[in-house]
């Protein structure tokens, strides 16, 4: 059986002049939150947006994801914390999201965690609701990828050849 979840915003006035709130959720544990057109375009604007929502939900959805393919996989994740960057562009509407994930866990090798993060981003279900969107994931705390070294490495070589074919 599906479970819901449910958020009430009451809006009033036009989108450039109007103002919204939300003032309601199924658990009511979020607060009620100003909106506005402005809190989209200005980030210093102190009231909420859809995209800061989004990415707040993308985020946690991502990290239960990224817990739970770790310990299917045989580890026992310590501390997971993630950010969302959600792009928005007028006009266009939310272009990209930048997942950032650091993981502590103890003797995890960095394939094993590249691999569970990749399946996570993938599969967790607010990616696949935003399938339309690019979502791309960085591990800051990991090497390149091996292909990614590879192709900088070809990348250099094709430099160094160029540069002995000019001399």
């Amino acid at each position: 059986m599906a479970t819901h979840r449910k958020a009430e915003v009451e809006w009033i006035g036009g989108l450039i002049d109007g103002e919204g709130k939300i003032i309601s959720t199924t658990s009511g544990l979020i607060p009620e939150l100003d909106v506005t057109w402005d809190a989209r375009n200005d980030e210093t604007e102190e009231k909420t947006s859809p995209e800061e929502l989004l990415a707040a939900a993308h985020a946690s959805c991502f990290s239960m994801q990224l817990a739970h393919g770790l310990v299917g996989a045989g580890w026992d994740p310590e501390i997971i914390t993630v950010s969302a960057n959600v792009s928005f562009e007028v006009g266009i509407g939310i272009t990209d999201i930048e997942l950032t994930a650091q993981v502590e866990s103890e003797g995890l090798p960095d394939e094993v965690l590249r691999e569970v993060a990749e399946r996570a981003k993938a599969t967790c279900p607010i990616s696949k609701a935003l399938a339309g969107v690019e979502i791309t994931l960085d591990l800051p705390d990991l090497p390149p990828a091996e292909d990614e070294e590879d192709e900088a490495s070809a990348g250099d070589a094709v430099a160094s050849d160029a540069a002995a074919d000019e001399a």
